[in-house]
């Protein structure tokens, strides 16, 4: 296999690398370096600002913002934003309801709701996991009742994600109570400030508020707003995970905080020299390093393999190491830290570094990493059928 770049795709990289450090604010770039939690405003901005340039939706149909670009540019555009530190393209819009409306929507609801969603005019919230059905979603008991020209929802949500910013949320609901599990869902798109919609904050470990229950109490829903068919949006789930797959093997972020690890260790006091000097800490940033560039390999490979913009069945490799490594590099910056990791809470006047108060809240968040975008048990799973052939 070649891996090096053509004469044309190299200075693609370039541009969108020159792009990235050059046009996104350098604030919201350094916030994002430091692991710092976003604010909607700086979200907002960031990808008005890619998608002012083209930049923030080239998977999208060419009439509704994408580019015509290769999976080997996509892989570019997606690596090279982490490595800027750019904040990417919100997932819910970008990677998920967008593309199910330009794919099964209404000609009426693409015209009303894709270009918002490109420019996030409209802040979209996913509206899919509820207390008793997370991975056996089809299980959801939130229903949908068809009332005259409007449906009736109740119900609830969980594990709503940036739900407190949400303007609209695409909900998966059950519209055929007879019907068994993925037969009878739909896909409604419901407006978060219809009466008798709540959104309520879940606490998580790290103490933030990142994630939210949703609830329903008989909020009437635009039958107009249903996407595709009814009891079709079973289909229209499956179109939007293979969506949230894509790229969730976050190399470019990795790296990036791997190599600012390295650096902590460098400048951090140990035994007469560094951190980096001791040959234990040495050597577990080396593996790390060799197993982020099989890593890396191993995307590249899955897409120049990839067809009909169909992920290949690698990329639950890249979904299930991706995310233990993640995890593995947020750990090691825990233990670079010491007990300076507990001081989370230190206010701003504190003699702490920023990456050692944000040590322990980023490597508490990051544990959901084994579950988003299909959990690791079910990546083994797959992997053991479609490439093992267990």
């Amino acid at each position: 296999m070649q891996l090096e770049l053509s004469p044309e795709d190299a200075a693609f990289r370039d541009e969108m690398r020159t792009f990235f450090t050059t046009e996104v604010p350098q604030a919201i770039r350094d916030a994002v370096a430091s692991r710092q939690e976003l604010s909607k405003d700086q979200i907002v901005e960031s990808q008005r600002i890619l998608n002012k340039h083209g930049l923030a939706v080239p998977h999208w149909p060419t009439e509704w913002g994408g580019q015509d670009w290769s999976p080997l540019r996509r892989h570019i555009w997606h690596e090279e934003m982490q490595r800027a530190g750019v904040p990417l393209p919100l997932a819910f819009n970008a990677s998920m309801v967008g593309p199910v409306i330009a794919a099964f929507g209404s000609q009426e609801q693409k015209e009303r709701f894709l270009p918002p969603t490109a420019n996030l005019d409209i802040w979209w919230s996913q509206g899919f996991s509820e207390p008793d059905a997370g991975s056996d979603l089809a299980s959801l008991r939130t229903t949908a009742v068809r009332d005259g020209d409007d449906y009736v929802v109740n119900g609830q949500k969980t594990w709503t994600t940036l739900g407190q910013h949400g303007d609209w949320i695409f909900c998966l609901v059950r519209t055929d109570p007879d019907a068994k599990k993925q037969r009878g869902i739909s896909f409604l798109l419901i407006d978060m400030t219809s009466p008798g919609l709540t959104v309520r904050p879940i606490e998580l470990i790290d103490g933030g508020v990142e994630v939210n229950e949703v609830w329903f109490e008989d909020v009437r829903v635009p039958a107009e707003n249903l996407v595709g068919e009814e009891n079709h949006g079973w289909d229209y789930a499956k179109f939007l995970l293979g969506n949230e797959r894509v790229g969730v093997a976050p190399v470019g972020s990795t790296k990036r905080v791997l190599a600012q690890a390295k650096e902590w260790a460098r400048a951090t006091s140990y035994a007469g020299g560094s951190l980096l000097d001791d040959p234990m800490t040495a050597s577990r940033i080396a593996e790390l390093e060799n197993e982020l560039l099989a890593l890396e390999l191993t995307a590249l490979r899955v897409v120049a393999n990839s067809a009909d913009g169909k992920p290949h069945p690698a990329s639950s490799v890249l979904k299930l190491k991706g995310s233990e490594l993640q995890q593995a590099v947020s750990e090691l910056v825990v233990d670079l830290a010491g007990p300076a990791s507990l001081a989370s809470g230190a206010g701003d006047g504190s003699s702490l570094e920023q990456w050692q108060h944000r040590a322990t809240p980023a490597y508490l968040n990051l544990r959901k990493a084994s579950i988003y975008g299909g959990s690791n048990e079910i990546q083994r799973q797959i992997i053991a059928k479609t490439i093992l052939g267990l």
